[in-house]
């Protein structure tokens, strides 16, 4: 399967690290896109050039691309981020962490260099069980964005893709870092935390109770330093 080549978005994260180990496991070329769109965790950033140096991926760029001009959300600047909360309160609406319209623009830039590259596959490590309520990470999302790039694209016309793939998109947290963990990702590279403290995961964000449940749930050793233990 080698020459095959894929754009995947990596965000720096465990879920798009775990998603490039798959990538490579299944003989992708990997063209990897990561995003500093004015968040305040652009910590993440690092974490994904240094997840590219680690994995040997083919090729990564990084755009620069300014959410925050629009607002309306939490990692953008706008509020506080939310803390210690429970997963029943988590599991309740969309939080002010939403960034509207994220995925849809991260994808549409995949497009575009998938045109490039001439890429058969986009992957994306969006997730329906432990993703705090984004609807951009949603089954129907990615169902509804493949039919866009078929309309929207020469190959989708010309019937050459491309595919969009999400192999975490039904994962627990746990399954996604299992996943990771037998294809030697290093997750002690990756960052979640929406709220950093001195180079430390805050420990108490939404993104940073959902990863220590999850490795907790895995039975696996968390890597990850953080600067405080959630409240209860």
């Amino acid at each position: 399967m080698g020459g095959k080549k894929a754009v995947v978005l990596l965000s720096g994260g465990l879920d798009s690290a775990t998603v490039l180990a798959l990538a490579k496991r299944d003989g992708y070329e990997c063209h990897c896109l990561t995003f500093a769109y004015g968040q305040r965790h652009v910590v993440e950033v690092e974490a994904a050039r240094m997840l590219v140096a680690r994995m040997n991926a083919s090729a990564h760029r990084i755009v620069d691309l300014d959410l925050s001009v629009f607002g309306g959300s939490a990692l953008t600047g706008q509020g506080d981020i939310p803390k210690d909360r429970s997963a029943a309160a988590m599991a309740e609406g969309i939080p002010v962490t939403y960034v509207p319209a994220r995925n849809t623009v991260f994808l549409a830039y995949a497009l575009a260099w998938a045109e490039v590259l001439e890429a058969h596959t986009i992957f994306i490590g969006v997730n329906s069980v432990d993703y705090s309520g984004y609807p951009d990470c949603r089954p129907e999302f990615i169902a509804a964005f493949q039919q866009l790039a078929s309309y929207a694209t020469r190959a989708g016309v010309e019937g050459r893709g491309p595919i969009l793939h999400a192999p975490l998109i039904h994962m627990s947290k746990a399954e996604i870092i299992q996943t990771g963990t037998d294809l030697h990702v290093a997750f002690e590279a990756t960052h979640s935390c929406y709220d950093p403290v001195g180079g430390l995961a805050c420990g108490r964000c939404d993104s940073c109770a959902i990863r220590r449940r999850g490795f907790q749930d895995a039975g696996i050793a968390d890597p990850t330093r953080y600067a405080a233990v959630a409240k209860t």
